[in-house]
C-alpha cells in the first residue's frame, strides 16, 4: 500500500513539474502582437544629406543552415553624402529570439567571410538630446586590401543591448512574462575612410537616420525605453 502511494505521489510530482515547465515556457511572439513591420519599406532611402547609392555589396550574415530561420527580413543598402562619404547599412530582423535562434554578431559574420576582426569595444552613444543613449559597438574588419570600420547595435524586444550576457538575461525576463522577443541587428560600416574619420562619419549617419525617421520606425530601431526591462 505504501509503495502504491509513493508511486502515485511521484507520478503527481512529475505531472506537476511538467505542467509548471509548460506554464513557464514562453509561447507568444511579441512580433505577432502588432502588424508586420516591412523593414525595406520603412527605412528611408534618402534623408538629410544622405541618398541611396546602388551597386555596393555589403557583407551579409553567414549563409549557414539557420540563416533563413533566424532572419525573417534582411535589408542591405549603401548611402553617400554630398561630400562623397559612403556608408553601408545592414539590417537583419528576426521575429523570434530563442535559445536556438538568435542574432549573429557582426564579428561572427565577418570572420565567416574570411576577415580578421579587432576586439569589439562598446560605448554609450548619445544620438539625440533628451533620448536614451544606445550602446554602440565598434570593431575593424580587414581582408587583403579591404579595411572596414564597423559600428552596430542590437534591439531585443523593447531593449537595446549588444552583450551576450544581457541578451540571455532579457530572453529569460521576457520569457517569465510569457513572451518570445523579436530582435534586430543594425550595422553600419565604411570603406576607404581612415578609421578615426570613419567613426565620425558613421555617427553622423546614425544620428541623421534616427532623427529623420518617423516614430514607428525609430521605435523599431531603438526600442521603447519606457517599456525596457534593462
Amino acid at each position: 500500500m505504501a509503495r502504491s502511494i509513493n508511486l502515485l505521489l511521484a507520478a503527481v510530482a512529475m505531472l506537476a513539474a511538467a505542467l509548471l515547465g509548460y506554464a513557464l515556457k514562453p509561447h507568444q511572439l511579441m512580433a505577432r502582437t502588432h502588424d508586420a513591420f516591412n523593414v525595406d519599406a520603412h527605412i528611408p532611402r534618402a534623408f538629410g544629406e544622405w541618398k541611396e547609392l546602388p551597386g555596393v555589396q555589403a557583407i551579409k550574415p553567414p549563409p549557414d543552415g539557420l540563416e533563413a530561420a533566424i532572419y525573417n527580413q534582411e535589408v542591405a543598402r549603401a548611402y553617400v553624402d554630398k561630400e562623397g562619404h559612403g556608408v553601408m547599412l545592414m539590417v537583419a530582423y528576426g521575429e523570434s529570439q530563442s535559445d536556438r535562434l538568435q542574432l549573429h554578431h557582426p564579428e561572427i559574420c565577418y570572420t565567416a567571410q574570411g576577415f580578421r576582426v579587432t576586439k569589439p569595444v562598446t560605448d554609450s552613444f548619445a544620438w539625440s538630446a533628451g533620448e536614451k543613449p544606445i550602446p554602440l559597438t565598434r570593431l575593424v574588419a580587414t581582408r587583403e586590401g579591404r579595411t572596414e570600420p564597423i559600428a552596430y547595435w542590437m534591439r531585443i524586444g523593447y531593449d537595446v543591448t549588444n552583450s551576450n550576457w544581457a541578451r540571455n538575461r532579457l530572453k529569460l525576463e521576457y520569457g517569465l512574462r510569457g513572451w518570445i522577443p523579436d530582435g534586430v541587428l543594425f550595422r553600419v560600416s565604411t570603406i576607404g575612410v581612415p578609421e578615426k574619420q570613419a567613426a565620425q562619419v558613421e555617427e553622423k549617419f546614425i544620428r541623421d537616420l534616427l532623427n529623420a525617421s518617423p516614430p514607428e520606425t525609430r521605435t523599431f530601431m531603438v526600442g521603447e525605453p519606457s517599456k525596457a526591462l534593462l
